[in-house]
């Protein structure tokens, strides 16, 4: 019998990637394209949906061409993609009903603060999550208040909510199945994690209709089938993991205790917490990391909105350097920062400070300041974040955490991986495949159908690149991150 393959979907913020994988974990053909996202507004960030599925649809033609197979050679399919972006269709026609919303987008910030003393306790107690601009029930909500008749129609059961995981799966299985997994219910903050089930009496609150929302499904099982149309054949769809926990558990952090941090657009730490759900005491969210056979597997999880994708503010919107990966030349080519602090909050501030007011900040600027030291400031930005994290994590957790395993976009950066060993005081660990969360899918597809018999077989032929070590005393750590909490306190509130 030929062998077969597994075919990964990668959806990201700002690019789509489709894997082959084979037996071996390795990467037989890899596809990658940038998405578009558009701004029409300061407070707006969306995209268009059938933009994103046409997108993906070619590149899954393509990918299969260059590979030089065919629909059959395909033993499942698995998707990572993107969280709490809002996508809002009709289910009668398919097309959705307005740009989809994205995770970035701060336009219900307004309303999520004047909620927040009724509202954020209890949405957190029950959900993990805080209450932010991540949640996509705030930006469903802001829908159906602010799209003609989307209120009617949602009441009517004519139109379908789901994350991107959703709209693909919707789209691939040509409009037969809608639903969600359990990771990425996680992530929309309207998910019960104590009673497993949509948190109705927030959902009242917000007054969506529970109608609107998907089947919740394990991340690693039955989806549906492909619609034949689309490659020739009917191929099984087994795989729907939120590109961050796809991630983690590509990285191999299947035990307790285990964390990766991925660099992409915006920085998310990640610790699992196994099989109990771990409520944070100090704003971290709590997520399900995966659920396979039933069994749910949670985490805590840290992140900056805004990371990653400053270096791309540096290129487009400043100027300052032509490509991301000349940011670290520059950084390396001075000795410090001279002084710069850049906390990168454009989108506000998330763990554990929480502040959708916050506002990206440049300071500490003198006669003697250059593009270097600017750009290098940015990189130290997107370690300082982790840094919160990390302290945090460490005492929800009780666990002294001494390695991280890496991985995303600007993993690829040297300078950012040893100022964050330097910073963080743990040895990080770069594997030789960064794309870990398209291996997250694969494997999320191949384990349910048995391409893999267990997450062993998956990572059993990783190799590491790198392991960047601490090259600083604990003196300068404290002195350099007292002088980042004073940069972060004096951008709160800025927009208030």
């Amino acid at each position: 019998m030929p062998e077969q393959y597994i075919l990964a979907i990668a959806e990201g913020t700002s690019y789509t990637r489709v894997l082959i994988v084979d037996h071996l974990s390795n990467i037989k053909v890899h596809l990658y394209t940038e998405s578009t996202q558009y701004n029409p507004a300061a407070n707006r960030v969306q995209l268009d949906p059938g933009e994103k599925w046409e997108t993906i649809r070619g590149l899954i033609k393509q990918t299969l061409a260059k590979a030089a197979l065919k629909g059959s050679d395909i033993a499942a399919i698995g998707i990572a993609s993107q969280r709490s972006t809002t996508v809002v269709w009709d289910r009668n026609t398919g097309k959705p009903i307005t740009p989809a919303i994205s995770w970035q987008d701060t336009r219900a910030a307004d309303f999520a603060e004047n909620i927040r003393l009724q509202w954020a306790d209890k949405v957190y107690r029950r959900t993990g999550w805080t209450l932010s601009l991540m949640h996509s029930s705030l930006n469903l909500r802001w829908i159906l208040e602010n799209v003609p008749d989307a209120r009617v129609r949602a009441e009517a059961g004519e139109l379908a909510f789901g994350t991107i995981d959703s709209w693909l799966i919707y789209n691939l299985t040509g409009g037969k199945v809608h639903a969600i997994s359990a990771s990425n219910a996680s992530a929309t903050g309207a998910y019960d994690l104590i009673n497993d089930c949509w948190y109705s009496q927030w959902l009242d609150f917000l007054n969506i209709p529970l109608k609107l929302f998907p089947e919740v499904c394990d991340d690693s099982g039955m989806f549906g089938v492909t619609d034949p149309d689309i490659l020739g054949v009917e191929i099984p769809i087994t795989g729907a993991i939120a590109n961050i926990q796809a991630a983690l558990f590509a990285q191999g952090c299947v035990e307790p205790g285990m964390v990766k941090c991925t660099h992409s657009n915006g920085t998310f730490l990640n610790m699992n917490t196994g099989s109990k759900v771990v409520i944070s005491k100090n704003g971290l969210n709590t997520i399900i990391a995966w659920r396979r056979n039933g069994e749910t597997i949670y985490g805590l999880e840290g992140f900056a909105a805004v990371t990653g994708s400053a270096v791309q503010w540096l290129q487009d919107g400043a100027r300052m350097i032509d490509s991301p990966a000349q940011s670290e030349s520059l950084a390396t080519s001075v000795s410090d920062n001279g002084g710069i602090y850049f906390v990168p909050a454009l989108t506000g501030l998330s763990a554990p400070y929480w502040d959708s007011h916050a506002r990206g900040m440049i300071i500490g600027i003198n006669r003697d300041t250059s593009l270097a030291h600017l750009v290098r400031a940015t990189l130290e930005g997107i370690v300082y974040a982790t840094k919160d994290f990390l302290e945090t994590m460490r005492n929800d957790s009780g666990i002294d955490i001494t390695s991280i395993k890496v991985d995303g976009s600007a993993s690829r950066n040297n300078f950012i991986l040893q100022f964050q060993a330097n910073m963080l005081g743990v040895e990080v660990v770069r594997p030789v495949n960064h794309k870990a969360e398209g291996l997250g899918a694969a494997y999320m597809a191949g384990l349910a159908v048995g391409y893999w018999d267990s997450p062993e077989a998956c990572f059993a032929n990783a190799k590491v690149d790198r392991v960047f070590k601490p090259q600083i005393s604990d003196e300068e750590r404290d002195w350099l991150y007292a002088e980042w909490n004073k940069a972060v306190k004096r951008c709160m509130g800025w927009v208030e």
